[in-house]
């Protein structure tokens, strides 16, 4: 079955993770730091904090950022729910602004008229988490100047695009944003199996996060209420076991140094479906802007079924009788039973999320995809839209 995404693993990172097994730490030790390290020079972070998943990343985001009850916090209903559940972990409430439908990020107008409607009515938003959707860099120069002029903090929910480059910079998520968090989910474009990390210029949220990442436990002599005793240690305030195993970094500083490799196989792979599929009134194509470079997380295909007189769910079906399983990313977050609920979201609120959710497809997508698989993709996709 070929997948819309998948690991790609060599002999560098089992021997990188053997390595580890073998030594004197499984977590919490030296491997943790390397990883941090590497990170930090790679995305131009002055600090790093790994941590276990992408969810504890944004989690802990939003408690460093002191995210609490009566503040707004705005994102894009086109993610995965993690992105806005994690602003209801820390207590505030959350509200969406639409897509555009040529990039598919937050749409710039639309973010700038919410911003005015909220503040004429005198309420303040606290922050943006803006998703770089699929790899493709958002709008951040513009961000970053509505972020000061409105006075929010802004949170990069960076994880789709890991070695996407913005106004040809690589390390651009910390250069806009205040907190840039990472997701390295196996079908993420650098894997730790499970984990993520939060990168920051901001000494004081890394602080932050570190003690929350670890029950909010320090052992740092300059912040203890007294420290004569070599094993004492304080829990200052309530935080989690949020914390990476050091195999998990282990394996991550391995593909680390392989990211570029990996990125340029994916455009390469993206600049095949580019050329190859048919040129159609019935699909649209990824667009990504000048200058920046699309990370391709995901290849976000758009189709036209109701004027291709088909089912989403039976083209699903039939592509995957074939030996094709495509994915859907993602249901529009506002349109979840749970958020429905509690916020009173219905459908028509974000018709551009929804409408791309009814055409949207992620096609295969991964640096191990073989040439005979992908060329299969597109002549069968081909078939389909020629018939």
């Amino acid at each position: 079955m070929i997948s819309y995404g998948k690991q790609t693993i060599d002999k560098e990172d089992l021997l990188a993770v053997t390595n580890s097994l073998q030594g004197d730490w499984l977590t919490q030790g030296p491997q943790t730091e390397i990883f941090e390290d590497n990170l930090k020079r790679y995305f131009g972070a002055k600090n790093c904090s790994v941590v276990s998943n992408g969810t504890a990343a944004l989690h802990l985001s939003g408690l460093a950022l002191g995210w609490k009850s009566g503040d707004i916090i705005l994102t894009s209903p086109l993610s995965f729910v993690a992105t806005a559940n994690c602003v209801l972990y820390a207590g505030a409430s959350v509200d969406f602004v639409d897509i555009n439908m040529s990039t598919y990020q937050i749409d710039i107008e639309s973010l700038e008229s919410k911003l005015r409607t909220l503040k004429s009515h005198g309420k303040k938003v606290k922050a943006l988490i803006a998703v770089d959707y699929a790899g493709n860099p958002c709008e951040w120069i513009k961000l970053r100047e509505l972020a000061d002029n409105y006075e929010f903090q802004l949170v990069n929910d960076n994880c789709h695009a890991m070695g996407a480059q913005y106004h040809h910079e690589k390390k651009y998520a910390v250069k806009y944003a205040d907190i840039v968090t990472h997701s390295y989910h196996p079908v993420k474009n650098i894997t730790t199996g499970e984990g993520g990390s939060v990168l920051t210029n901001s000494d004081s949220l890394h602080q932050k996060i570190c003690d929350l990442r670890s029950h909010g436990i320090t052992k740092d002599g300059s912040r203890l209420s007294h420290s004569e005793e070599p094993w004492y240690y304080e829990m200052q305030e309530l935080g989690f076991n949020y914390r990476i195993t050091d195999m998990q970094c282990a394996l991550g500083s391995s593909q680390l140094k392989k990211l570029d490799s990996f990125i340029k196989k994916r455009n390469d792979i993206a600049s095949y479906y580019d050329n190859c599929l048919l040129d159609s009134d019935l699909i649209q194509k990824p667009q990504i802007a000048k200058k920046s470079v699309c990370a391709y997380h995901l290849y976000p295909l758009l189709i036209d079924f109701k004027n291709l007189g088909i089912q989403k769910h039976d083209f699903f079906k039939n592509f995957y009788n074939k030996g094709i399983n495509f994915q859907v990313h993602y249901i529009p977050i506002h349109l979840q039973p749970f958020y429905k609920k509690k916020f009173n979201y219905k459908s028509g609120d974000f018709p551009n999320s929804e409408e791309f959710y009814s055409k949207q497809i992620s096609l295969p997508i991964y640096p191990s995809l073989k040439d005979s698989e992908l060329q299969y993709v597109v002549e069968e996709l081909n078939k389909f839209l020629s018939e």
